[in-house]
Protein backbone atom coordinates (compact mmCIF):
# COMPACT_ATOMS: atom_id res chain seq x y z
CA UNK A 1 0.00 0.00 0.00
CA UNK A 2 1.47 3.29 -1.06
CA UNK A 3 0.58 6.40 0.88
CA UNK A 4 -0.12 9.65 -0.92
CA UNK A 5 2.62 12.29 -0.87
CA UNK A 6 0.22 14.46 1.14
CA UNK A 7 0.17 11.98 4.05
CA UNK A 8 0.73 13.79 7.33
CA UNK A 9 3.21 12.92 10.06
CA UNK A 10 0.54 11.19 12.15
CA UNK A 11 -0.63 9.11 9.19
CA UNK A 12 2.95 8.11 8.37
CA UNK A 13 3.67 7.11 11.97
CA UNK A 14 0.48 5.05 12.24
CA UNK A 15 1.25 3.31 8.95
CA UNK A 16 4.84 2.55 10.02
CA UNK A 17 3.57 1.13 13.33
CA UNK A 18 0.99 -1.02 11.49
CA UNK A 19 3.70 -2.40 9.18
CA UNK A 20 6.08 -3.20 12.03
CA UNK A 21 3.53 -4.50 14.56
CA UNK A 22 1.66 -6.46 11.89
CA UNK A 23 4.79 -8.40 11.00
CA UNK A 24 5.71 -9.03 14.63
CA UNK A 25 2.15 -10.14 15.41
CA UNK A 26 2.33 -12.68 12.55
CA UNK A 27 5.54 -14.02 14.06
CA UNK A 28 3.82 -14.53 17.42
CA UNK A 29 0.89 -16.26 15.70
CA UNK A 30 3.29 -18.63 13.93
CA UNK A 31 4.77 -19.82 17.25
CA UNK A 32 1.70 -20.02 18.14
CA UNK A 33 1.30 -17.61 21.04
CA UNK A 34 -1.81 -15.74 22.07
CA UNK A 35 0.28 -12.61 22.44
CA UNK A 36 0.30 -9.11 20.96
CA UNK A 37 3.27 -6.78 20.41
CA UNK A 38 1.71 -4.14 22.67
CA UNK A 39 2.18 -6.52 25.65
CA UNK A 40 5.97 -6.55 25.28
CA UNK A 41 6.91 -3.39 27.24
CA UNK A 42 4.73 -4.54 30.13
CA UNK A 43 6.06 -8.10 30.12
CA UNK A 44 9.67 -6.92 29.85
CA UNK A 45 9.16 -4.55 32.78
CA UNK A 46 7.58 -7.29 34.91
CA UNK A 47 10.40 -9.70 34.03
CA UNK A 48 12.90 -7.07 35.12
CA UNK A 49 11.14 -5.80 38.26
CA UNK A 50 8.80 -8.58 39.28
CA UNK A 51 5.27 -7.62 40.32
CA UNK A 52 4.82 -3.87 39.93
CA UNK A 53 2.17 -1.19 40.07
CA UNK A 54 0.57 0.17 36.93
CA UNK A 55 2.23 3.51 37.71
CA UNK A 56 5.67 1.91 37.98
CA UNK A 57 5.21 -0.03 34.73
CA UNK A 58 3.96 3.12 33.01
CA UNK A 59 6.98 5.13 34.11
CA UNK A 60 9.52 2.39 33.43
CA UNK A 61 8.12 1.45 30.00
CA UNK A 62 7.49 5.05 28.89
CA UNK A 63 3.81 4.39 28.21
CA UNK A 64 0.86 6.39 29.51
CA UNK A 65 -0.93 5.13 32.62
CA UNK A 66 -4.13 4.82 30.58
CA UNK A 67 -2.45 2.71 27.87
CA UNK A 68 -0.90 0.41 30.47
CA UNK A 69 -4.28 -0.01 32.19
CA UNK A 70 -6.01 -0.85 28.91
CA UNK A 71 -3.29 -3.28 27.84
CA UNK A 72 -3.21 -4.96 31.26
CA UNK A 73 -6.99 -5.46 31.04
CA UNK A 74 -6.49 -7.28 27.71
CA UNK A 75 -3.65 -9.33 29.16
CA UNK A 76 -5.76 -10.25 32.17
CA UNK A 77 -8.54 -11.55 29.88
CA UNK A 78 -5.95 -13.73 28.12
CA UNK A 79 -4.67 -15.09 31.42
CA UNK A 80 -1.22 -13.50 31.15
CA UNK A 81 -1.42 -11.30 34.25
CA UNK A 82 -3.40 -10.96 37.44
CA UNK A 83 -4.02 -7.85 39.47
CA UNK A 84 -3.87 -7.60 43.23
CA UNK A 85 -4.08 -4.76 45.71
CA UNK A 86 -0.84 -3.27 46.94
CA UNK A 87 0.22 -4.12 50.49
CA UNK A 88 0.82 -0.40 51.08
CA UNK A 89 -2.25 1.10 49.40
CA UNK A 90 -5.36 -0.96 48.63
CA UNK A 91 -6.27 1.48 45.82
CA UNK A 92 -3.04 0.74 43.97
CA UNK A 93 -3.13 -2.30 41.71
CA UNK A 94 -0.11 -4.55 41.32
CA UNK A 95 0.42 -6.45 38.05
CA UNK A 96 1.70 -10.01 38.38
CA UNK A 97 2.69 -12.35 35.54
CA UNK A 98 0.74 -15.60 35.68
CA UNK A 99 2.42 -19.02 35.48
CA UNK A 100 1.05 -19.24 31.91
CA UNK A 101 2.87 -16.02 30.98
CA UNK A 102 6.05 -17.14 32.71
CA UNK A 103 5.92 -20.38 30.72
CA UNK A 104 6.03 -18.52 27.39
CA UNK A 105 8.81 -16.09 28.39
CA UNK A 106 11.61 -18.22 26.83
CA UNK A 107 9.75 -18.29 23.48
CA UNK A 108 9.11 -14.56 23.75
CA UNK A 109 12.75 -13.83 24.48
CA UNK A 110 13.85 -15.82 21.42
CA UNK A 111 11.33 -13.87 19.31
CA UNK A 112 12.52 -10.56 20.78
CA UNK A 113 16.09 -11.42 19.80
CA UNK A 114 14.98 -12.22 16.24
CA UNK A 115 12.92 -9.03 16.11
CA UNK A 116 15.87 -6.95 17.33
CA UNK A 117 18.17 -8.50 14.70
CA UNK A 118 15.61 -7.78 11.96
CA UNK A 119 15.20 -4.20 13.25
CA UNK A 120 18.96 -3.64 13.13
CA UNK A 121 19.11 -4.96 9.56
CA UNK A 122 16.16 -2.72 8.61
CA UNK A 123 17.84 0.33 10.14
CA UNK A 124 20.96 -0.48 8.12
CA UNK A 125 18.94 0.23 4.97
CA UNK A 126 18.01 3.73 6.13
CA UNK A 127 19.97 6.97 5.85
CA UNK A 128 20.06 7.10 9.66
CA UNK A 129 18.89 4.65 12.31
CA UNK A 130 15.15 5.11 12.83
CA UNK A 131 15.53 4.43 16.56
CA UNK A 132 17.98 7.35 16.82
CA UNK A 133 15.61 9.67 14.94
CA UNK A 134 12.65 8.59 17.09
CA UNK A 135 14.62 9.20 20.29
CA UNK A 136 15.54 12.69 19.03
CA UNK A 137 11.89 13.39 18.18
CA UNK A 138 10.73 12.24 21.62
CA UNK A 139 13.38 14.35 23.36
CA UNK A 140 12.38 17.41 21.30
CA UNK A 141 8.71 16.90 22.20
CA UNK A 142 9.58 16.42 25.86
CA UNK A 143 11.47 19.74 25.77
CA UNK A 144 8.62 21.50 23.97
CA UNK A 145 5.35 19.56 23.68
CA UNK A 146 3.48 19.50 20.39
CA UNK A 147 0.48 21.33 21.86
CA UNK A 148 2.78 24.31 22.58
CA UNK A 149 4.07 24.13 19.03
CA UNK A 150 0.50 24.09 17.72
CA UNK A 151 -0.48 27.06 19.87
CA UNK A 152 2.45 29.13 18.62
CA UNK A 153 1.93 28.30 14.94
CA UNK A 154 0.23 31.01 12.96
CA UNK A 155 -2.62 29.79 10.77
CA UNK A 156 -1.87 29.87 7.09
CA UNK A 157 -4.01 31.91 4.76
CA UNK A 158 -6.90 29.97 3.23
CA UNK A 159 -5.95 28.55 -0.15
CA UNK A 160 -9.34 29.19 -1.59
CA UNK A 161 -9.89 25.47 -2.03
CA UNK A 162 -12.96 24.04 -0.42
CA UNK A 163 -12.54 20.92 1.63
CA UNK A 164 -15.18 18.35 0.85
CA UNK A 165 -16.61 16.35 3.69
Amino acid sequence: MSLPSSATLGTLLRHLTELLDGAVEKAYESLPLDYRPRYTPIVRTLIELGPASIRTVSTRAGISHSAVSQTVAQMEKRGLVTLRASDDDARERIIVLTPAAEAIVPALQRQWELTQAAAQAFEGELSMPLSQLLREAIEALERRPFDERLASTKPSKPSGKRVQK
